[in-house]
């Protein structure tokens, strides 16, 4: 507690000296210019309750508050640099385990709720603009296409934030080149960074709004390697509007892809996904599939996993596949999904989306079904903020090949930005 409090008290004193400097040389040179503030401010109610597990349902009540400045450097064209800092404060409730602290977990008598109460520095980098190319060095929200390979799990309160060096180049029109070294991340329950060599390659052509194209290649080291390619797009044909999503993407052990002797466990897992949708007047309309693919033979030690991903956008809300997908995923993962809703404009969105999961290989391929639903809406009366209701109710299918159990999840979340 102390630690999360100086935490808070030191974000504000950070910034205000920084506008200082930058205020203090009136008619001489500027460390700082052009300073910008901005802040979030995310108080949410979460329940989680996994059916016969021993467990009491967890309820959480959590707060996300995000602080941070940017400014130009030393009046160099191009120069910046940004400052922030993300704190979570539960309020001293702790009627929920919010995962593992010091190796033991904490309030194992609840259900699982991944907000601890927690404060770290979220953003803190530079970053230079020459031309069409930008060389960024620090820690940054990193998120890439849809987030299914690299994502921040902006959905937690504590969403994780990465340490890189990137270089990102648009020389060519409609097409975006990003290379980056991440040295690590942290975020997303724990603030203890995490030490990584990997490093990101996405290569992003928009030929015209039908037709956009994505290369990319993710190297997480003693991971996988995993190289893909994604096709999107939208059109519209009188009041419907369309849009279509494809991907394929491989992966393999980077220790065997280099040292076809190594002994270390062979990744050989493929990945697709296919997903069409529509809105006609404010009626929304969708279908997915989506196929993390087993591993290939017996001797695979794993299937095709997401680590670094968004985890929560994909595979239901209830987080039930969080591990098979992060880690393991030895069957294999196949999400057939429907999503129907309204867009009602001032009056809000409401969406439900029904999922049914399978194992790709095994004799009990069932792994159940869930449906979602999900309210959105823009409060007018103040300018940033936005109201949020969800729920997720999941219903397990063939026993002893993982998600046993029924879980029901909802939540109720003001997000206010400034």
């Amino acid at each position: 507690m102390k630690k999360l409090m100086m935490s808070m008290v030191a974000a504000p004193l950070i910034m205000s000296s920084m506008v200082s400097v930058a205020s203090a040389a009136d008619d001489g040179f500027n460390i700082f210019n052009d300073a910008k503030f901005s802040g979030e401010i995310r108080p949410r109610y979460e329940s989680a309750d996994v059916a016969d597990n021993n467990h009491d349902a967890g309820n959480a009540i959590t707060a996300r508050t995000r602080l941070a400045i940017s400014a130009g450097l030393f009046e160099v064209d191009g120069l910046n640099a940004k400052v922030g800092i993300t704190s979570v404060n539960n309020f001293g409730y702790t009627d929920y385990s919010d995962g593992l602290i010091a190796g033991a977990p904490n309030n194992p008598q609840y259900d699982l709720i991944l907000d601890p109460q927690q404060a770290m520095i979220s953003e803190a980098y530079l970053a230079y603009t020459a031309a069409d190319t930008t060389v960024l060095v620090g820690r940054s929200h990193v998120n890439l296409d849809d987030q299914r390979f690299i994502g921040t799990v902006g959905w937690r309160q504590m969403e994780r934030a990465y340490d890189t060096a990137t270089v990102i180049n648009k020389s060519v029109e409609g097409l975006t080149l990003l290379g980056s070294w991440v040295y690590g991340y942290a975020g997303v329950g724990s603030v203890t960074t995490a030490d990584t060599g990997s490093a990101l390659v996405n290569v992003n052509y928009k030929v015209n709004d039908a037709l956009v194209v994505t290369g990319f290649g993710y190297l997480l080291a003693d991971i996988h390697n995993t190289y893909g390619v994604r096709l999107t797009g939208e059109m519209a044909l009188d009041s419907v509007k369309l849009n279509y999503a494809a991907s394929y993407a491989m992966q393999s052990d980077p220790s065997l892809e280099y040292n076809p002797a190594a002994t270390t466990p062979k990744i050989d897992a493929s990945y697709y996904d296919v997903a069409i949708g529509a809105n006609v007047s404010g009626v929304i309309l969708g279908a997915q599939y989506e196929s993390l693919g087993a591993a290939a033979n017996d001797t695979d030690a794993k299937g095709f996993t997401t680590p670094l991903a968004t985890l929560f956008k994909f595979n239901g809300f209830a987080d039930v596949f969080l591990g098979r997908t992060s880690s393991s995923n030895n069957n294999g993962l196949q999400d057939a999904s429907l999503t129907l809703g309204y867009n009602a404009n001032e009056l809000g969105k409401l969406v439900g989306m029904y999922h049914s999961f399978s194992a790709e290989k095994g004799t009990d391929t069932n792994l159940g079904s869930e449906f979602d639903v999900k309210y959105t809406n823009k409060i007018s009366a103040v300018n940033g903020l936005t109201g949020l209701l969800q729920g997720a109710f999941y219903t397990a299918g063939d026993q002893g090949i993982g998600a046993d159990k029924d879980v029901t999840k909802f939540w109720a979340m003001l997000d206010y930005k400034f």
